[in-house]
């Protein structure tokens, strides 16, 4: 990861600056176990190469249970632009809507977030889905032909009504929220 850090990002470091973003995502599969194995691999990235493999810092199964698969100050390689200051939370399932339709996960990844929200004083609108990446003012990414590479999980859309729970969710605790998400257009060129 140290290695990846130095050519995306001119850090000379493994760990994790801030973290000042949480990016959510979905599997694609319905497994868990699956799941695990494919970042447990560390296989070459199928669609861009080169090492480390995926990575995320969680796992959310559909019956709620939350696996950390990696202390959450080192990378992950789970967003192309901003591994270098966020933390994934992948979510099994194979769409946003398998995710927001089902209580239990939905559940878990709404307490997950807004616990991270809270420990690392991450704002409401640095919550982001992995479709919104480009949008983020952390990203970053020095390799030209990466600079542009997003994934559809998590979809604006979506992403607006995950909020919006997660924000119901914070003023129930009477936590704060921070600042709402807001698109940043010169955070893209893409």
């Amino acid at each position: 990861m140290a290695a990846y850090a130095r050519l995306h990002y001119a850090l000379d470091r493994s760990l994790i600056v801030g973290p000042h973003v949480i990016v959510e995502h979905y599997t694609a599969d319905t497994s868990v176990a699956n799941d695990w194995a494919v970042f447990a691999s560390d296989r070459p990235d199928g669609e861009l190469g080169g090492l480390p493999g995926d990575c995320a810092h969680f796992i959310i199964s559909t019956t709620g249970v939350i696996y950390q698969l990696v202390p959450l100050d080192v990378m992950c390689r789970h967003t192309v632009g901003l591994n270098w200051t966020a933390i994934g939370i992948e979510h099994e399932g194979t769409s946003d809507a398998s995710i927001l339709s089902d209580p239990a996960e939905l559940h878990a990844s709404l307490m997950l977030t807004a616990w991270l929200m809270h420990r690392f004083s991450i704002p409401i609108g640095d919550v982001v889905g992995h479709a919104e990446s480009l949008e983020s003012p952390y990203h970053r990414e020095r390799v030209a032909s990466w600079r542009c590479q997003t994934h559809a999980d998590w979809q604006h859309a979506d992403m607006t009504t995950y909020r919006r729970l997660l924000l119901r969710s914070l003023r129930a605790d009477h936590a704060p929220a921070g600042p709402g998400y807001a698109a940043t257009a010169a955070a893209s060129s893409c």
